[in-house]
């Protein structure tokens, strides 16, 4: 048996518990039912030992003792009355004990002293709860009475109390073995479904799902492993879809590159004009993939921590100016006008404007090429005590569905169109990257058909701790 199985460990730690609790909850009631049926003995026999007692000390006879004598014989009852010296001078019901003997000086001398004897005594293989009560007036000791009271029924009693307890005991502990049983095996069984799917999870299978049959915490680690395997789902098939479309981009401009080198090398052209078509075909396939490989770099590079930011402090104003001088012709060969807003006197940006100017170029860069015609909206402005720079187009806008994912690693929206445009799907999950080790957030909303917006927030509090600043 497998003693480390969760349900073998819960199961006897509720064992444990109940026997933790039925063991004093035994001892207890015992100690009660000792204690009813001794305290009733007690009391019958002190209050006759208490009435022979007065009745000797009041009437002071033979008579008195000899009368005393003949009813404890005619009801059964163990009686022995002793004088003042100790002998035994009235016995009944009491074997092996007879008129004149002598009582030990111990006991004598207790009831002299006005006190009450209690003890248990063995007499004849019986036992007996004996009181002794003295016989005196407020001035002298006349002797003593001694009522005895068989406990032979109330042990028989207490020994079927003590039956009944166990085989009580015996029974809720197998009652309670079978439903530790039961809970042990339907509280686990969940967690061993959910150990069984996790493994099949981490061997790739992430199809597999964890049936969800309660609201409790084990309900909610259920859930919690099916949005894991959905969530590896999703980055593993975005990643195989990144990695055919990478492969695409990558295959596209080589094979154009080859063809062309090998067009040019053997001189298969009919004029300069056509040469240079050529050649500037090999160029913008050449920057075509140097930035897709700078893309992969600076990706690798942000995810590892190797990153090095130089922080300084900016006008983000200038920082978008030099983005718009940069993809003006760009804008301007789509038909694409720039409809920019400042607030004046905006306070500096204490960040690194290499990564700040390439946030915005990707944002604006991505803004017209998603967009046909109309214009992109830039506003720089202060929030509370934050710096806000909204970059919104007027393009075909991001479906619902995949709003959400556009800041995933290996994630392209409308692929037909990304391919077309060259787009790799890095760029959106570096300019994230890039926002929040400068401490700021970036936000997005969308309609589709109608256009994008990228919110971007940089805080203006000078003693800022800067997450990016460190060495890669």
């Amino acid at each position: 048996m497998n003693f480390n199985r969760i349900n073998i460990k819960l199961g006897a730690t509720i064992i444990l518990f109940f026997l933790v609790l039925l063991f004093p909850l035994g001892f207890v009631m015992n100690q009660i039912f000792s204690g009813f049926y001794l305290n009733q003995a007690n009391e019958e026999t002190n209050q006759l030992s208490s009435q022979y007692a007065d009745l000797i000390s009041n009437n002071r006879s033979e008579t008195t003792i000899q009368m005393l004598e003949v009813i404890a014989q005619f009801s059964q009852i163990p009686l022995i009355i002793v004088d003042a010296k100790g002998e035994i001078v009235a016995v009944s019901n009491v074997a092996g004990i007879a008129k004149g003997e002598i009582m030990r000086d111990a006991e004598l001398g207790v009831l002299a002293s006005r006190k009450q004897i209690e003890k248990t005594v063995e007499n004849q293989g019986e036992s007996f709860y004996v009181i002794g009560t003295p016989i005196m007036d407020e001035s002298t000791f006349y002797g003593g009475v001694f009522v005895l009271s068989s406990i032979e029924g109330v042990n028989e009693s207490l020994s079927k109390v003590r039956t009944l307890l166990i085989l009580s005991g015996l029974g809720s502990f197998f009652v309670a073995l079978g439903m530790t049983i039961v809970l042990s095996k339907t509280m686990s069984q969940p967690l061993v479904e959910m150990e069984v799917a996790a493994r099949k999870i981490a061997k790739g299978n992430l199809d597999t799902r964890v049936k969800v049959i309660a609201k409790d915490e084990i309900g909610s680690l259920a859930v919690a492993i099916n949005d894991l395997a959905k969530d590896l789902k999703r980055y593993q098939d975005t990643r195989k879809e990144f990695l055919a479309n990478i492969s695409h981009e990558l295959r596209t401009p080589m094979a154009y590159l080859e063809g062309y080198a090998e067009i040019l090398k053997k001189g298969l052209y009919e004029s300069e004009k056509e040469q240079h078509q050529y050649l500037d075909i090999i160029q913008q396939e050449t920057k075509r993939l140097t930035q897709l490989s700078n893309d992969l770099l600076e990706l690798s590079k942000i995810e590892e921590g190797r990153i090095s930011l130089e922080f300084e402090w900016i006008d983000l104003t200038e920082v978008m100016e030099n983005v718009l001088l940069r993809t003006a012709s760009e804008a301007e060969k789509s038909g694409l006008s720039f409809q920019v807003t400042y607030e004046e006197e905006l306070p500096l940006f204490y960040g690194d404007g290499l990564r700040t100017e390439q946030i915005y170029f990707n944002l604006v860069e991505n803004a017209i090429r998603y967009t046909d015609s109309g214009t992109i909206l830039i506003q720089i402005r202060q929030v509370e005590d934050k710096i806000k720079t909204i970059i919104e187009d007027t393009g075909s806008g991001i479906p619902e569905k995949e709003l959400s994912h556009i800041f995933e690693r290996f994630y392209r929206m409308e692929k037909s169109r990304s391919r077309k445009s060259g787009g790799s799907g890095l760029g959106l999950p570096i300019v994230q990257q890039l926002v929040e080790l400068q401490n700021g957030t970036i936000h997005v909303s969308s309609r589709q058909g109608e256009g994008t917006r990228f919110d971007i927030l940089f805080p203006i509090t000078e003693n800022v701790e800067i997450k990016g600043e460190r060495d890669g």
